[in-house]
């Protein structure tokens, strides 16, 4: 196959890709909805960006830090206060949401990523209840492709994610 058809090949895939882009997927039954009820504060964890997209991102204003500014103004505005150190320690159970985003750059200027926003907390396992282990107790990832001038879509789409935390939150815990 000659580089001009390689070329045009991998064009079209990567624009179908881009049409397509963030499928979402996880685990948000009424089971595991269940495991927030009582919740009204949490620990927050946002990783870092990694260097593959994180010096690029940031000129375009995204970074873990306004991630996380985000993310706490959208959990405040639900009713859910975000807390850190003895406050965070002195939860029941020490819930926290995690999120991460991991990136790879397919080819030049082009980013697939996953995205997961975890609910982890404290649980007891019913065959040693004095053990105490951090579990995911409810999840959601999504997973797309963008190219470098949309990156702004990688954000979206970690907040769309926190909305539904929002919403299935809500669900379980009357105001």
């Amino acid at each position: 196959m000659s580089g001009f058809i390689r070329k045009g090949v991998t064009t079209a895939l990567v624009s179908l890709l881009l049409f397509l882009a963030a499928a979402a997927h996880g685990s948000d039954t009424a089971v595991e909805r269940q495991s927030m009820a009582g919740i009204h504060a949490l620990g927050l964890f946002v990783e870092e960006l990694q260097p593959n997209v994180a010096k690029v991102a940031a000129k375009a204003g995204i970074d873990a830090a306004s991630i996380r500014r985000e993310v706490e103004r959208r959990l405040t505005a639900a009713g859910i206060g975000v807390v850190a150190g003895a406050d965070w320690a002195a939860l029941p159970g020490r819930p926290f949401l995690y999120i991460n985003i991991n990136t790879h750059e397919t080819q030049r200027f082009y980013y697939a990523y996953d995205i997961k926003v975890e609910l982890r907390q404290v649980v007891f396992p019913e065959a040693n209840p004095r053990a105490r282990i951090t579990a995911t107790t409810w999840y959601l990832s999504m997973t797309g492709l963008t190219d470098i001038g949309n990156l702004a879509v990688i954000k979206n789409d970690t907040l769309v994610l926190v909305d539904r935390f929002t919403a299935a939150h809500r669900s379980v815990n009357s105001r």
